[in-house]
């Protein structure tokens, strides 16, 4: 998945004025950025986004603003620097393609930048096609043609306003995903426990229901409370929910297995769920178990689908 929700709401501010777009089409060995990174390219030389982490920007800054200036859309390849400090290249020794293409009519048609804001404010993802040969890009997935998908952003919805909730909410926001805390307790779910974060007081499976989680959502419940933890799971295996995680030991878990089994769920349905929640890094501590469930979180969002 590529974080270019930036880079399509700065497109959408400079709407109307000449711009161009890099996009990484193709990766080889320690490539910086991944396959479908954008960087967009003002006239006056303003940018936003990244398709090396800073390596060869210079260079497609040129050519972007040769594109600007009417030459055509192109490919560009970076492969391995020199041993020249000034050389253009990646000298973490990958190789990455780029087309450099306008945005326009015969290139990356503006309008499409809207498309894609209301399919992920709708929670939907949507796939655009490029002809490499014509730079064109186009509205679906076109076979022969470059594809890259734009996911709605992700989300991790914590149910049980804890502590651990409290570091993984910080957490979450300092790695780009919008946390919200979910707790029908009035007095565990404050501003000054929570600042700056999203919360919801309704019973979980309404909370959850009413936003409708999909493959960028994750769900993770912590507030060892049945009567919260399992509806709020109930409602997250009956979406497509991205990670679903829940707090607890093995024997706790084997238990809510057996709980949800009777409400008719499927071991298919219930291996969806990580639990104990998180990867085993022999986590201490609430910001150590927060960690552990966000990289658990990351791994299943990355993870080919």
């Amino acid at each position: 998945m590529n974080d270019n929700g930036a880079v399509i709401r700065k497109a959408m501010e400079w709407s109307g004025a000449p711009l161009a777009l890099a996009t990484v089409v193709s990766t080889w060995g320690s490539a910086p950025r991944p396959r479908g990174s954008h960087m967009i390219v003002h006239e006056d030389g303003r940018f936003e986004g990244s398709i090396s982490g800073g390596c060869v920007e210079t260079d497609v800054l040129q050519r972007t603003a040769e594109v600007i200036a009417g030459r055509p859309a192109h490919l560009e390849i970076y492969g391995v620097a020199d041993g020249d400090a000034w050389a253009v290249g990646l000298p973490c020794g990958g190789e990455i393609n780029v087309l450099v293409q306008p945005v326009g009519p015969d290139g990356f048609d503006p309008a499409l930048f809207d498309r894609i804001a209301v399919e992920s404010g709708q929670g939907r993802a949507l796939i655009l096609s490029t002809d490499l040969e014509t730079g064109r890009t186009r509205e679906g997935a076109w076979e022969g043609q470059f594809h890259n998908r734009y996911d709605p952003p992700r989300r991790v919805l914590i149910v049980g306003a804890v502590q651990i909730a409290q570091s993984l909410g910080a957490l979450a926001r300092a790695i780009g995903v919008t946390p919200v805390i979910i707790d029908p307790r009035g007095r565990f779910l404050t501003e000054e426990r929570f600042p700056g974060i999203e919360r919801d007081d309704r019973w979980p499976d309404e909370a959850i229901a009413a936003r409708s989680p999909g493959e960028s959502t994750a769900v993770v419940t912590l507030s060892h409370d049945i009567k919260i933890d399992d509806p709020a799971l109930a409602a997250a295996l009956c979406a497509p929910t991205g990670y679903i995680a829940a707090l607890g030991s093995r024997r706790s878990h084997a238990a809510r297995l057996d709980r949800l089994a009777a409400m008719g769920f499927s071991p298919d349905d219930l291996a969806r769920i990580d639990g104990p929640a998180g990867l085993d890094i022999g986590a201490v501590g609430a910001a150590e178990i927060a960690l552990s469930i966000a990289a658990g979180m990351i791994d299943s969002f990355n993870m080919p689908r």
